[in-house]
């Protein structure tokens, strides 16, 4: 009788584990429509607890990403799989500043990210990018592999070899596109600040 029992228990766990996760089923929604506690949820799992340190962080630190280009993708049974975010930011020279959009944390449930959806996140940002007519959606930039983001999405760092970041970064890895994407040397940081929250200072 405890073998049979333990029999079942083991056959009930491994139907359990064999059984498939909710399927993708393409739905974009904005990102202001999802609970912040599940995006933070899915940032840990794509990029670790530690994504706080990293450069990109400090250049949009306190200010708000941009609703109309975050955008979440959904499961079939509405849970969040995968999220981008698209922040104010500018380019800062002698001359004055010229507002870009950073584009950025590209985020997939570990799960599906071999399924390709990062790439349809990044393509309906970028469709709705070209529509808009908000300040910088013609001067988008990034910090990402230059031969994905080249291959697949016309980002390059051809005008970005005189810009500075609040951080450590790879020269080859900061990336741009657009029409309006300035080629002169500057300090590139949020657009907006909270109230309250300074813009912090660059690492020594």
């Amino acid at each position: 009788m405890h073998n049979r029992a333990a029999s079942l228990k083991r056959a009930a766990h491994r139907h359990k584990s064999e059984r498939p996760e909710p399927a993708l089923n393409d739905r974009f929604a904005p990102l202001d429509t999802v609970d912040p506690y599940a995006i933070e949820a899915l940032l840990d799992r794509a990029f670790g607890a530690d994504r706080h340190a990293r450069t990109a962080y400090r250049v949009r630190a306190g200010t708000d990403a941009i609703p109309e280009l975050s955008v979440a993708a959904l499961r079939a049974d509405g849970a969040l799989a995968g999220s981008i975010q698209c922040w104010p930011v500018e380019l800062r020279s002698a001359d004055g500043a010229v507002p870009m959009i950073m584009v950025g944390p590209v985020a997939v449930d570990p799960r599906f990210q071999q399924a390709g959806l990062g790439k349809r996140l990044m393509a309906h940002m970028l469709a709705i990018a070209e529509r808009s007519a908000l300040p910088g959606a013609d001067a988008l930039m990034l910090i990402g592999d230059p031969e994905y983001y080249e291959r697949f999405f016309g980002f390059s760092a051809e005008h970005t070899g005189q810009w500075q970041l609040p951080g450590p970064f790879e020269r080859n890895r900061l990336l741009a596109r657009g029409a309006r994407v300035p080629a002169m040397a500057g300090d590139v940081a949020a657009r907006f600040v909270r109230s309250g929250l300074p813009t912090p200072a660059p690492m020594p």
